[in-house]
């Protein structure tokens, strides 16, 4: 069977799903194919589970910190019955209705590229069905866990950030491999439910490592007052695990192994596109290039679109969906012969460098580039820093508050290349400055933007005096 469509896209999470919005918004019919779950990795397995765990982990924070206040034991039950929730019980027909609801076409199978506007859909029974795209053919099909060339390791069967979010039993021993995003959220978030001995392992010298260096010290501070046990500098040489489902082995280079109940892999993503049929249209494995319409540059005639993960932009949600928005308004133009190079619809903020919230307790805010991105990129730069904990709003939000600011200032200019917050709830600071970094506001323009007290946002305030406004 065959079916013809304005737009076909490949992968129904939410960059895929804003894709089709966006299309059929514009008056095209539209397809979107997925294997697996409508609403994507990020609202069964990561963003969405993953901070549902966590919030009960920084609440607990917040009230240990401020006098008078005091609370039991957290409720593990409680909490994965609300993930349960949060999560639709891992039933996507909510998704599926809302795909219909915009006037798009939900086809459920694995989608792969059979040539220039084909789609070749394979159900779970084998039963194929080809789609044909009028205009164009987006992938969205986000990108997997990678699992290092460790022995043992994959046969383990370790924990990715599928199944860490997922948890129905929290484990008593975690190992955690990687440094990253999902290796101190998922660290932090199982110890603080209940994961009484955590050992983290990072290859490098720190955590979160593309961020500024202070973030690394105050996470590592933070781990280590709750009990977290963090090892910088260490390589796994082999992993064991003989019976499936029992105890691991995690061998070091030196010292004695560790002992647990489950490891846990966050090492970073893959970005191949392997069986995505990249072949039959001349493309490698991925990630798949693409200009600043989304429109993939190694393809003729300029069908091809790749939005989030897969085009290896930026491996953040939101930057997907924003990618997402432009793809599916470019598309609808061309289609309709309109001007298709309007301000709006092109990728910029990619350029900028993505905002992103780590839910760590502190939290971590970052937007732009850091001081040493900006110094390799070739800015004359000058950085100022400031202690959130000496701003009032901070303090008052409870004792032994612990914090830091900083502001990349580009000299030339006169404008914010990056800012980054470290501290308690500093996600809520973040959005002001990536307006600032992305708008560009200048400094003298920017000081007339006054921050109300006291609250944490007083530190704008701080760090434009310190730098000399």
């Amino acid at each position: 069977m065959t079916d013809v469509f304005d737009v076909i896209v490949i992968g129904a999470g939410p960059a895929g799903e804003n894709v089709v919005q966006r299309a059929a918004r514009g008056g095209l019919s539209a397809a979107i194919v997925e294997d697996r779950l409508a609403g994507g990795e990020c609202a069964y397995w990561a963003c969405v589970p993953s901070k549902a765990l966590l919030r009960p982990v920084g609440l607990a924070g917040e009230v240990q910190r401020v006098p008078g206040l005091s609370l039991g034991p957290i409720e593990v039950d409680k909490v994965l019955a609300r993930r349960d929730e949060a999560v639709s019980h891992y039933d996507d027909s909510g998704q599926v209705r809302w795909i219909g609801s915009v006037n798009a076409t939900f086809v459920r199978g694995r989608g792969r590229l059979d040539g220039p506007r084909r789609v070749r859909v394979t159900a779970e029974g084998g039963a194929e069905r080809v789609l044909t795209a009028r205009h164009a053919v987006v992938l969205a099909n986000g990108s997997g866990a990678a699992i290092p060339p460790v022995p043992g390791l994959a046969e383990a069967k370790p924990w990715t950030s599928h199944e860490v979010t997922a948890v129905t039993a929290v484990p008593e021993r975690l190992v955690v491999i990687g440094g990253g995003v999902v290796a101190c959220e998922m660290a932090q978030a199982m110890h603080g439910l209940g994961a009484r001995q955590t050992t983290v392992l990072v290859r490098g010298g720190t955590l979160l490592g593309r961020m500024e260096p202070f973030v690394s010290e105050l996470i590592a501070e933070s781990f280590a007052a709750s009990g977290i046990d963090v090892r910088f500098h260490t390589d796994v040489t082999a992993v064991e695990r003989p019976e499936p489902g029992g105890k691991v082995t995690v061998r070091l280079p030196d010292g004695p192994p560790l002992e647990a109940d489950e490891v846990l892999v966050a090492t970073g993503r893959d970005l191949t596109a392997r069986g995505l049929g990249l072949d039959t249209v001349g493309l490698g494995d991925g990630p798949v290039e693409v200009d600043d319409s989304m429109r993939a540059t190694g393809v003729a005639d300029g069908w091809l679109y790749a939005v989030g993960d897969v085009n290896g932009r930026a491996l953040l949600t939101h930057m997907g969906k924003y990618q997402a928005r432009i793809c599916g308004d470019v598309i609808v133009a061309r289609a309709k012969g309109e001007p298709d190079d309007l301000p709006a619809l092109r990728d910029i903020a990619d350029g900028y460098g993505a905002p992103q919230v780590v839910f760590t307790d502190p939290q971590v805010a970052t937007v732009g580039l850091t001081e040493a991105a900006a110094r390799r990129a070739g800015y004359r730069v000058r950085a100022v820093e400031y202690d959130l904990a000496a701003v009032t709003g901070a303090y008052l939000l409870g004792d032994g508050y612990r914090g830091r600011a900083k502001a990349v200032v580009d000299e030339d200019r006169r404008i914010l290349l990056g800012v980054t917050f470290v501290g308690p709830g500093v996600g809520d600071l973040l959005h002001a400055a990536t307006v600032a970094v992305t708008a560009e506001v200048p400094l003298e323009r920017l000081w007339h933007a006054v921050p109300s007290f006291p609250t944490v946002t007083e530190v704008w305030l701080r760090l434009l005096e310190t730098y000399g406004l």
